[in-house]
Protein backbone atom coordinates (compact mmCIF):
# COMPACT_ATOMS: atom_id res chain seq x y z
CA UNK A 1 0.00 0.00 0.00
CA UNK A 2 2.74 2.36 0.68
CA UNK A 3 3.81 2.06 -2.98
CA UNK A 4 0.53 3.74 -3.64
CA UNK A 5 0.54 6.18 -1.22
CA UNK A 6 4.22 7.09 -2.29
CA UNK A 7 2.88 7.87 -5.79
CA UNK A 8 0.26 10.05 -4.35
CA UNK A 9 2.35 12.01 -2.58
CA UNK A 10 4.31 12.90 -5.83
CA UNK A 11 1.18 13.40 -7.52
CA UNK A 12 2.88 16.49 -9.98
CA UNK A 13 6.39 14.87 -10.23
CA UNK A 14 7.26 14.28 -13.52
CA UNK A 15 11.23 14.35 -13.13
CA UNK A 16 13.25 11.52 -12.24
CA UNK A 17 13.35 7.41 -12.03
CA UNK A 18 10.59 4.68 -10.94
CA UNK A 19 11.61 1.44 -10.31
CA UNK A 20 9.27 -1.32 -12.06
CA UNK A 21 7.95 -2.29 -8.72
CA UNK A 22 6.48 0.98 -7.50
CA UNK A 23 5.06 1.70 -11.18
CA UNK A 24 3.21 -1.73 -11.11
CA UNK A 25 1.96 -1.49 -7.67
CA UNK A 26 0.15 1.70 -8.24
CA UNK A 27 -0.82 0.66 -11.04
CA UNK A 28 -2.57 -2.54 -9.83
CA UNK A 29 -4.10 -0.98 -6.21
CA UNK A 30 -5.58 1.67 -8.85
CA UNK A 31 -7.31 -0.90 -10.68
CA UNK A 32 -8.34 -2.85 -7.54
CA UNK A 33 -9.99 0.39 -6.29
CA UNK A 34 -11.29 1.59 -9.50
CA UNK A 35 -12.93 -2.03 -9.73
CA UNK A 36 -14.66 -1.57 -6.23
CA UNK A 37 -15.65 2.10 -7.20
CA UNK A 38 -17.41 0.94 -10.00
CA UNK A 39 -18.98 -1.74 -8.30
CA UNK A 40 -19.97 0.72 -5.52
CA UNK A 41 -21.18 3.52 -8.34
CA UNK A 42 -23.46 1.56 -10.32
CA UNK A 43 -24.18 -2.01 -8.26
CA UNK A 44 -25.38 -0.05 -4.84
CA UNK A 45 -25.61 3.75 -5.65
CA UNK A 46 -26.34 3.61 -9.35
CA UNK A 47 -25.23 7.00 -10.00
CA UNK A 48 -22.32 6.38 -12.49
CA UNK A 49 -19.83 8.99 -11.99
CA UNK A 50 -17.95 7.84 -8.54
CA UNK A 51 -15.38 5.57 -10.24
CA UNK A 52 -14.85 8.59 -13.25
CA UNK A 53 -14.30 10.76 -10.86
CA UNK A 54 -11.69 8.77 -9.11
CA UNK A 55 -10.03 8.53 -12.43
CA UNK A 56 -9.95 11.89 -12.95
CA UNK A 57 -8.36 12.42 -9.67
CA UNK A 58 -5.16 10.19 -10.23
CA UNK A 59 -4.86 11.23 -13.56
CA UNK A 60 -1.81 13.29 -12.79
CA UNK A 61 -0.15 10.51 -10.45
CA UNK A 62 -0.89 7.80 -13.06
CA UNK A 63 0.78 10.08 -15.68
CA UNK A 64 4.20 11.01 -13.28
CA UNK A 65 4.44 7.63 -12.56
CA UNK A 66 4.29 6.18 -15.96
CA UNK A 67 6.74 9.05 -17.11
CA UNK A 68 9.34 8.65 -13.91
CA UNK A 69 8.98 4.77 -15.21
CA UNK A 70 10.19 5.70 -18.80
CA UNK A 71 12.62 7.65 -17.36
CA UNK A 72 14.15 4.69 -15.69
CA UNK A 73 14.33 2.80 -19.11
CA UNK A 74 16.22 5.58 -20.84
CA UNK A 75 13.48 7.21 -22.52
CA UNK A 76 11.77 10.14 -22.50
CA UNK A 77 8.55 10.83 -20.96
CA UNK A 78 7.35 11.81 -24.45
CA UNK A 79 7.06 8.31 -25.27
CA UNK A 80 3.92 8.29 -23.05
CA UNK A 81 2.00 9.72 -26.48
CA UNK A 82 2.62 6.12 -28.10
CA UNK A 83 0.01 4.78 -26.07
CA UNK A 84 -2.47 7.29 -28.19
CA UNK A 85 -1.76 5.36 -31.34
CA UNK A 86 -4.21 2.48 -32.13
CA UNK A 87 -3.67 -1.23 -31.49
CA UNK A 88 0.08 -1.01 -31.44
CA UNK A 89 0.79 2.05 -29.34
CA UNK A 90 -0.58 0.59 -26.16
CA UNK A 91 1.27 -2.47 -26.56
CA UNK A 92 4.88 -1.04 -27.46
CA UNK A 93 4.34 1.53 -24.49
CA UNK A 94 3.36 -1.52 -22.23
CA UNK A 95 6.57 -3.16 -23.42
CA UNK A 96 8.96 -0.45 -22.54
CA UNK A 97 7.08 0.04 -19.02
CA UNK A 98 7.32 -3.94 -18.24
CA UNK A 99 11.36 -3.72 -19.41
CA UNK A 100 14.36 -3.62 -16.73
CA UNK A 101 15.38 -0.16 -15.84
CA UNK A 102 19.03 1.20 -16.44
CA UNK A 103 21.16 0.48 -13.99
CA UNK A 104 23.63 2.58 -14.42
CA UNK A 105 22.44 6.42 -13.80
CA UNK A 106 20.97 8.34 -16.95
CA UNK A 107 20.00 11.59 -17.53
CA UNK A 108 17.06 11.38 -15.55
CA UNK A 109 18.91 10.75 -12.60
CA UNK A 110 20.14 7.83 -10.32
CA UNK A 111 19.01 4.14 -9.93
CA UNK A 112 16.27 4.15 -7.79
CA UNK A 113 16.98 0.69 -6.86
CA UNK A 114 20.56 1.58 -5.37
CA UNK A 115 18.69 4.79 -3.69
CA UNK A 116 16.85 2.43 -1.57
CA UNK A 117 19.26 -0.44 -0.69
Amino acid sequence: MHWYLDVLKKYAVFSGRARRQEYWMFTLINVIVYAVLMGIDLGVLNLGFIAPLYSLLVLLPSLGVTIRRLHDTGRSGWFVLLGLIPLVGPIILLVFLAGEGKAEENQYGSNPKLATA
